[in-house]
This record gives C-alpha cells, sequence and structure tokens, in this order.
C-alpha cells in the first residue's frame, strides 16, 4: 500500500531521544530518513545500556527504519556531502548543541539558500532566542525547570518521570509540525523554519496544572500514583497483597462503587464524602475503608466487583508484562524487525489505518547505508576511498 510520506527523504543529525522519536514516526509513515552520525562512534544512545540483545534500548526504540550515514562534519569533504543531500532533501531535522548546526554553516538562512522547499526542524532545550537559549539541556533538567517535578512524586520527595517526557514532548511536537509544514509546502510551493523548545512542549503538557496553580494558587500535591485532586482515583490493595487501580470521575459512579463493590450503600451519602473535594480532603480515612473492604478479596476479585459496576479499573502490571499483553496480543499490535543483533519484536505506532500499514524496516548498523547513499551522490569508488582515508565517513 502507498503510505503518507512515501517520496519524503528527511535527513537528520540527531542523538539521544528527541530528534530521532521525531524523525523514526516519520519513517513510519514511510518516509526515508538519513540518519548522519560520527565514523565509529555514532550517536551516543547507541552505548547507553545493552539491554537488547547487546543493543541500547533506546536507540532500538527509535531508530528502526533509518539509514545509517556517517560523516565527520568537520572536514568539509564531509560537510559538502550533507550539503548535496540537502539540496533534494524535503526534510532536515537536528538536535545538535545550542548554535552548533550555525556555526556549520546549516542555520535557516543558509538553509533556506541551499533548498527554498526544505522544511527544517530545530529541537533545542529553550528555543533559538531567548535567556535561556545557550543552555544545555537534558531531559530531566527539563522536567526540573518545567516544573515537572513539582508534581510528580510523593509529599516527601520528588520523582522524574520513568522515561524521558521531556524529549518525547518535543519529539512530537516536532514530528507534528513537520507534517503541517509538509501540508503547507503543497499550498504555497515553499519550506517553512520550524524551531521546537523541549521546555515550550513539556510546558503544553503541564497545562492542567499551571491552570489549577492560576494567579498564585498552590498548584496540585504530589500523592505518588493516586490522581492529586479526583479521589478515589489510584491503586489499592487487596487481600491478596496486589494493587488494582482503579479511578471514579462522577457522583454516578461513586453510588455504584458504594453500592456494587464496597456494599456499603451508607457511605453514598456520607457527608465526609457525598462530593469529590470532600472525598479527596478525607482521602486518608476513605483510603481506610476502601482497603478493608478489598481485604477479603482477591486482586480479581475486586475487578470483577468493578467491572460488574462499570467502574474504571486496570492491573497494577510490570514492564514486562507489555509484551505479553494480552488486549496487545489480540489486536496484532507486534511485529518483526531486523537490527544488527537479530530479529527483533516491536510494537507498531498507535493508530490502526485501513490505508496503509505502517513501515517497519530494521535497525540500522553504524555506517550500514555510507557507502550506497555516497554512490547516489556521484561520489566515485576513488573519491569515497579517499574520504575513507581521512576518516570523513
Amino acid at each position: 500500500m502507498t503510505r503518507p510520506l512515501d517520496g519524503i527523504t528527511v535527513v537528520s543529525l540527531e542523538h539521544a531521544i528527541a530528534a530521532p522519536f521525531c524523525t523514526r514516526q516519520l519513517a513510519d509513515l514511510g518516509a526515508r530518513v538519513i540518519k548522519v552520525e560520527r565514523p565509529g562512534t555514532g550517536d551516543f544512545a547507541r552505548d547507553y545500556d545493552g539491554r537488547t540483545k547487546g543493543l541500547a534500548s533506546h536507540f532500538v526504540w527509535v531508530n528502526r527504519s533509518k539509514e545509517s550515514l556517517t560523516l565527520d562534519l568537520k572536514q568539509p569533504e564531509a560537510l559538502d556531502v550533507l550539503k548535496d543531500l540537502l539540496k533534494t532533501a524535503d526534510v532536515f531535522v537536528q538536535n545538535l548543541a545550542p548554535g552548533a548546526a550555525a556555526r556549520m554553516g546549516l542555520g535557516f538562512e543558509a538553509l533556506r539558500q541551499i533548498n527554498p522547499m526544505l522544511v527544517a526542524c530545530n529541537i533545542s532545550g529553550y528555543g533559538e532566542d531567548g535567556p535561556y537559549r545557550d543552555k544545555k539541556a537534558y531531559d530531566l533538567l527539563i522536567q526540573s525547570e518545567g516544573g515537572f517535578l513539582d508534581i510528580t512524586g510523593t509529599p516527601d520527595e520528588r520523582s522524574k518521570a520513568g522515561n524521558s517526557i521531556a524529549d518525547i514532548a518535543a519529539g512530537m511536537y516536532a514530528y507534528t509540525n513537520i507534517l503541517a509544514a509538509l501540508m503547507l509546502r503543497q499550498r504555497t510551493g515553499t519550506g517553512s523554519q520550524i524551531d521546537v523548545s523541549m521546555l515550550e512542549a513539556l510546558g503544553e503538557w503541564m497545562g492542567f496544572p499551571m491552570y489549577y496553580a492560576y494567579e498564585g494558587q498552590p498548584a496540585p500535591t504530589r500523592n505518588g500514583a493516586s490522581h492529586a485532586t479526583i479521589y478515589p482515583y489510584g491503586p489499592f490493595r487487596a487481600g491478596d497483597g496486589k494493587e488494582v487501580m482503579l479511578g471514579l470521575q462522577n457522583e454516578r459512579e461513586w453510588k455504584a462503587f458504594c453500592e456494587k463493590v464496597l456494599k456499603q450503600p451508607q457511605l453514598v451519602d456520607d457527608v465526609r464524602f457525598d462530593l469529590n473535594p470532600k472525598r479527596s480532603a478525607h482521602r486518608v480515612e476513605l483510603r481506610r475503608i476502601i482497603e478493608e473492604a478489598f481485604s477479603s478479596l482477591t486482586a480479581q476479585q475486586v475487578i470483577a466487583r468493578l467491572d460488574e459496576a462499570q467502574i474504571a479499573n486496570a492491573n497494577v502490571n510490570r514492564v514486562g508484562d507489555l509484551w505479553e499483553h494480552p488486549q496487545l496480543k489480540a489486536r496484532n499490535r507486534f511485529r518483526t524487525i531486523g537490527s544488527p543483533a537479530g530479529e527483533l519484536q516491536a510494537l507498531l505506532p498507535p493508530g490502526a489505518s485501513d490505508s496503509f500499514e505502517y513501515r517497519m524496516d530494521a535497525v540500522p548498523d553504524i555506517g550500514e547505508h555510507s557507502e550506497r547513499i555516497l554512490r547516489s551522490l556521484g561520489r566515485t569508488d576513488e573519491a569515497i576511498a579517499a574520504l575513507r582515508a581521512k576518516g570523513a565517513t
């Protein structure tokens, strides 16, 4: 089937998560993504760990379906190769250190001269201007700067997100901005310059707590795995020692919860609990009541009661359980992909379309496609050998 981005070429100077996650999603939709890496070492995320058959878990996740081209961009001949690629590319993505691309002659205005139809996207911690422009930014630092740590964790201790949420947010907004720019180019015939800030991306995701703390009001409290403002909403222990996650959203559900799950209908009109703000204020007392009611039940028996009462609930799974999740398996959401370490399992991108299949190709080895790409740019055997002799590729 024809994919939405078939025929689109993306060139990326990328490392770590934000830009690679953006470009992998473009590849999912059919784009050809040429990942430019350092000769010898490649993207430093290749060395984060060796948990996936000797490959780095982060790298496997965000780099499938790409071509790897090694270039030492400090050497003029290698930089010429990159500029030749950009002359006919559709998209250029980079998340180098602040100012690094511009110093190589790859700032927005220079790129416009190289290719007026190019969609160029810079991903950085704080954006292309402002007092924080030159600050280095890693995921945890942006979680801290963006106030995310203020609302995450327990009352006694802040906690970072368990995955790279600021990088993921930036990658998502880079991805959607690039798609919008490609649509706009169809109308105007010209490219776009996109400036994505990790702080602004995470700031968008902080919308609810920002408004909750509007005009100096206190922020949502840190409540571990429980909801800061809705209760009961979070994990509760059953009699077999396992936890069940459940959540109530309205008074109709509160009534059903009391009558069908707790078997204590008198609680419906208890003045301590008859509105959500009251339940949240008296959460310690209510937790004790709930867990006393659950103490004679297994987790599965609690879930059965919740299902019967149509109360939202979930198992408290371990990360590894996702590989065997019955819902994902029933919906055929896993595919086999190639890699330098052999075949691996991969989860399809969200969204099942009846119009096309996502591209699910191999994770590339360092420089795996260098020779083929160089030949496509007209480099001869002698020229390629010269680049190799200098360590430029």
